[in-house]
C-alpha cells in the first residue's frame, strides 16, 4: 500500500484552516523531523475531511485566494491539480479556478448568497501523464450573508373592511413582508410600524406580525368612511433597511341613522276620476349608505285615507316617496284630503343607534274638477215587446245621468245602432218608440232579441258621451193557424193495410205557439167518424185511416187543425182523398185512375196549358237532337282553329257536370218531363229526400210559353228549392242546371249514343299533327 496523500490547506493570508500553527522547535518542512511528523500524521489524515471554507458575498477584491491544496506524493516531474463542480465547469461557470501547479484556488467573481449559498467542489491530483495520484477530495465553500436586501411587502396596497362602531381590538387585516437575506441572521428579522393614519390614531399594528386592529372606539362611516394607512417594515430588528406599503380600510355601514323628511308639509293636486297616476313626491334624507337596505325607506299612510284611494311607494333611485291614486276620486263627493305619512327603513335600526321619534309628514291633496262622461246606470236595458206592435208604440225611456252635479249640463240622445230601422228616439227625453211593425222572423233578431245602441252626450267643451245597450225581446204572438200538408192524397178503399194516409201540418209561429198540432174530423160533420178515423203520429203528423170499405171516387173531408199556442189557433181545411181499388197487397191497382180522379178538379184551361208545355218541351228536345251532328263537325274544326300548337289544352273546355250517378236521386227530373203534375188540383211531386215536416209547397208556377223561358223556369225552381227552410241544403239540385244556348259542344251522352262506329268520321285526326297520326291511321278512312 502506497503512502497516503498529504493535503496542506493554506489560506492566504492565514494559515491552513483546521491546522495548528507550527510549534517552536518543530522541524522545518522537508527536514527529517518534519517528515517524521508527517509520517506520524499519515494515519490520522487518511479520513480527514477539510472543513468548509467561508467567503463573504459581494466580495469586491477579485481574484481572491481562497485555499491551496497540496499532495504529499510529490513526483520528480511535479503534480497537476484540478477542481470540478458548480462554479467551475457547471453553472454558474467561471466563479472558481485553480493553479494546476501550485494548487491555489481563487474566487473570480462576486457571490450572491440569495442565488447560491454554498458550492461543493471536487479536487484532483494527477501526475504529468494524467494518472490519478490520490482519491478525489471534497472542497465546500460557504457564502457568508450580508444585509443587502430590503424587506418586501407581499402587495403594494392592502385592503380591509370593518363595520362602523367596532370595538377596540377588532382586527382588520395583516400587512406582512418578506426579506431575502439569511433568515438565521439578524438581516431578516423584521419589525412593523404605522407611519401615518390621519389626525386620529384609530388603528394599531403588531410590530412582529403586521396585523392591523382597531385602537379605540368611535368609528363612524358617516364621519370618515375610508382610512388610508402607511405601514413600514424594517430588518435588523427595525434598525436595518426599510420599506413601506399602503393599507386602505373601509368602514361598513350599519343602520344607525333613521330617515327624515326634508320638510313637515307637502301639497299636491290631482284630477278627479284619475286612477293609477302619480300625484307627487315626498322627499326624505338618510345618512346611511345610499342604495343599501339601511338607506332604503318605507312609507306608510297613517291617517286621512279611510277608503284606500291613495297608495305610496318608494322610488328605488332617489329613496323618495311617490304618492299615487289607487282608486278614482269624485270632486263632487270630496274635493280635499289631508294625509299623515310616516317613513322608516326597511331594516330595523341597530340597538347602538341613538333613539329618535318616528318621522311624520302631512300631505295635502286637492281634487280638481273635470268634465265627466254621462253614465247609463242600467246597462244593458232589457225590455219585451209583442210582435206586431204598431208603429209609434212607446217601448221604454232609456236615460243617462251626468256625474257633474256642480256643473249645469244638458244631455241629448241619439240612436247609434238600429240595424233594422225599427226604432225612433226622442233626443231630449230618451223615450224609445217603434218606428214600424216588429215581426217574426227577421234576420236582425238574435235568439228573439233585437239589439240597439243609444248614445248620450253632454254639452261641455269638449263634450263627452256614453253608450247604452237596449235589448228588446220580441215576444211571439200566436197569430197563425196550422196549415195542412199535403192537402190531397190517395188511399186504398179497404180498411187495414193500404187504407191509411199520413197527414202533416206546419205552423209559422215559433214555439211554444206551434207544435204539438191536434188533428180531428170536423165536429160540424159527425157522420164522418163512421167512415174515417184520425190518430196522432207525432207532434206534427197524424194518420187518417178508412174504417169501412169505401167505393172508389173522390172524397172531400173537412178537418179541424189546432195548435198549442196561447190562445190556440184553429182552422178548418178540406182534405181531398182519392179512393182507389185495392189490390192483394193493399195498394191501388190502377194508379193512373187514382191520379186522374184526384186531379178531376183541374180546370180545362189549366190542363191545356200543362199539355201544351209538355208538347213544347218534347219538340225542343227533338230539335236539339237533330242539331247534334251538325254541331259535332263545327266543334272539331273550332278546336283545331283555337289551338294549332297543343290540342291537349282543349280537354279543359269540358267542365265538371256534377256528382255522378250517386246524386241522380236527389231531384226528380220527371218534373220537367211531365209538367202535368203541376196542376193546382193534383198531388204535387215531392223531393224524395224531403222530411215529413216539410213546409207548405209554393203555388204552381206558370209554365214556359217559349223555349227562351225554360232557363227562367228552371232557375225559379232552383231558387224555390234553395229557399225552402225545412229541406236540408242538398246541392245536388245544381246538377240539372241550364247550360245556355248556342253551345258548339256536343253533349257527352253522344259518345255512347250509338253501339257502332259506322257513323263516326275520324278524318279530322290527320289534321291534328304528328301526335295523332297513329289514331288517324287506325280510325281514318
Amino acid at each position: 500500500m502506497g503512502p497516503p496523500l498529504l493535503l496542506a490547506c493554506l489560506l492566504a493570508p492565514l494559515c491552513a484552516r483546521g491546522a495548528s500553527p507550527a510549534q517552536p522547535g518543530a522541524g522545518a518542512p522537508g527536514s527529517p523531523q518534519a517528515w517524521g511528523q508527517h509520517e506520524g500524521l499519515r494515519r490520522v489524515k487518511r479520513a480527514w475531511v477539510i472543513p468548509p471554507i467561508s467567503v463573504s458575498e459581494n466580495h469586491k477584491r477579485i481574484p481572491h485566494l481562497l485555499v491551496q491544496i497540496k499532495s504529499d506524493k510529490q513526483q520528480p516531474g511535479g503534480v497537476i491539480y484540478s477542481i470540478k463542480g458548480p462554479g467551475v465547469d457547471e453553472e454558474p461557470l467561471g466563479i472558481f479556478s485553480i493553479d494546476k501547479f501550485s494548487g491555489k484556488v481563487f474566487l473570480n467573481a462576486m457571490l450572491d448568497r440569495e442565488e447560491n449559498d454554498r458550492f461543493r467542489l471536487k479536487a484532483f491530483a494527477l501526475d504529468l501523464g494524467g494518472v490519478t495520484l490520490e482519491d478525489p477530495t471534497d472542497l465546500e465553500i460557504i457564502v457568508v450573508d450580508q444585509n443587502d436586501n430590503r424587506p418586501l411587502f407581499r402587495q403594494d396596497v392592502f385592503t380591509g373592511r370593518v363595520v362602523e362602531g367596532a370595538e377596540p381590538g377588532t382586527c382588520v387585516m395583516t400587512a406582512d413582508a418578506t426579506d431575502a437575506d439569511d433568515p438565521d441572521t439578524d438581516n431578516a428579522v423584521l419589525r412593523y410600524s404605522i407611519l401615518e393614519q390621519g389626525t386620529t390614531s384609530m388603528f394599531t399594528i403588531n410590530v412582529t406580525t403586521g396585523q392591523i386592529c382597531t385602537a379605540r372606539p368611535g368609528l363612524d362611516r358617516e364621519t370618515v368612511g375610508i382610512y388610508n394607512l402607511t405601514v413600514q417594515a424594517a430588518d435588523m430588528s427595525g434598525d436595518g433597511l426599510t420599506t413601506t406599503a399602503t393599507a386602505i380600510i373601509y368602514l361598513e355601514d350599519i343602520n344607525d341613522n333613521p330617515p327624515e323628511f326634508t320638510k313637515e308639509e307637502f301639497s299636491m293636486e290631482v284630477e278627479e276620476q284619475a286612477a293609477g297616476v302619480d300625484v307627487g313626491k315626498v322627499f326624505v334624507h338618510d345618512k346611511d349608505l345610499a342604495g343599501s337596505p339601511n338607506w332604503l325607506a318605507k312609507f306608510t299612510i297613517l291617517e286621512g285615507d279611510p277608503e284606500g284611494a291613495f297608495a305610496i311607494r318608494t322610488d328605488p333611485h332617489t329613496n323618495d316617496g311617490v304618492l299615487s291614486m289607487a282608486k278614482p276620486l269624485d270632486h263632487e263627493v270630496r274635493d280635499r284630503f289631508e294625509l299623515t305619512v310616516s317613513v322608516q327603513n326597511e331594516q330595523p335600526l341597530e340597538p347602538t343607534a341613538p333613539a329618535s321619534p318616528r318621522a311624520l309628514a302631512t300631505v295635502r291633496v286637492r281634487v280638481r274638477d273635470v268634465n265627466e262622461a254621462p253614465i247609463f246606470r242600467e246597462n244593458p236595458r232589457r225590455v219585451s215587446v209583442l210582435e206586431g206592435t204598431p208603429p209609434g208604440t212607446p217601448i221604454t225611456t232609456y236615460t243617462a245621468s251626468d256625474p257633474d252635479t256642480r256643473q249645469l249640463q244638458t244631455l241629448t240622445y241619439a240612436l247609434l245602432y238600429d240595424p233594422a230601422d225599427w226604432l225612433q228616439l226622442d233626443p231630449h227625453t230618451g223615450t224609445v218608440r217603434t218606428k214600424r211593425e216588429l215581426l217574426h222572423p227577421s234576420a236582425f233578431l238574435q235568439g228573439g232579441w233585437y239589439i240597439a245602441l243609444l248614445l248620450a252626450r253632454d254639452d261641455a267643451e269638449p263634450p263627452l258621451s256614453a253608450t247604452g245597450t237596449l235589448s228588446i225581446e220580441i215576444l211571439e204572438v200566436n197569430d197563425h193557424a196550422p196549415q195542412l200538408q199535403p192537402p190531397a192524397g190517395v188511399v186504398c178503399g179497404r180498411p187495414g193495410r193500404g187504407g191509411t194516409l199520413l197527414l202533416g201540418a206546419t205552423d209559422d209561429d215559433r214555439p211554444p205557439h206551434g207544435a204539438p198540432i191536434h188533428f180531428q174530423l170536423s165536429p160540424q160533420h159527425p157522420q164522418l167518424a163512421r167512415n174515417w178515423s184520425i190518430t196522432r203520429f207525432n207532434v206534427t203528423h197524424a194518420v187518417l185511416a178508412v174504417r169501412v170499405e169505401l167505393p172508389e171516387g173522390l172524397y172531400s173531408l173537412p178537418l179541424l187543425l189546432r195548435d198549442s199556442g196561447t190562445p190556440p189557433q184553429e182552422q178548418q181545411q178540406l182534405l181531398n182523398i182519392s179512393v182507389c181499388h185495392c189490390g192483394r197487397e193493399g195498394t191501388c191497382e190502377d194508379g193512373v185512375l187514382a191520379t186522374a180522379t184526384a186531379g178531376a178538379g183541374i180546370t180545362l184551361g189549366a190542363l191545356m196549358i200543362i199539355l201544351g208545355s209538355s208538347v213544347l218541351f218534347l219538340l225542343l228536345a227533338g230539335l236539339g237532337a237533330a242539331r247534334v251532328r251538325g254541331r259535332r263537325r263545327a266543334l272539331r274544326e273550332g278546336l283545331l282553329r283555337r289551338s294549332q300548337d297543343d290540342v291537349r289544352d282543349n280537354i279543359l273546355n269540358y267542365d265538371e257536370q256534377g256528382g255522378g250517378e250517386e246524386d241522380q236521386d236527389a231531384y226528380d227530373i220527371n218534373q220537367l218531363r211531365h209538367p202535368e203534375f203541376f196542376s193546382p188540383r193534383a198531388k204535387p211531386p215531392m223531393r224524395r229526400d224531403t222530411p215529413l215536416s216539410s213546409a207548405t209547397p209554393p203555388a204552381p208556377r206558370q209554365l214556359p210559353s217559349s223555349p227562351s223561358d225554360i232557363e227562367d223556369f228552371i232557375n225559379e225552381g232552383l231558387e224555390a228549392a234553395d229557399s225552402d227552410p225545412s229541406v236540408p241544403p242538398y246541392d245536388t239540385a245544381l246538377i240539372y242546371d241550364y247550360e245556355g244556348s248556342g253551345s258548339i259542344a256536343s253533349p257527352l251522352s253522344s259518345i255512347v249514343s250509338s253501339l257502332t262506329d259506322e257513323d263516326q268520321d275520324y278524318d279530322y285526326l290527320s289534321e291534328w299533327g304528328p301526335r295523332f297520326r297513329r289514331l288517324a291511321e287506325l280510325y281514318g278512312q
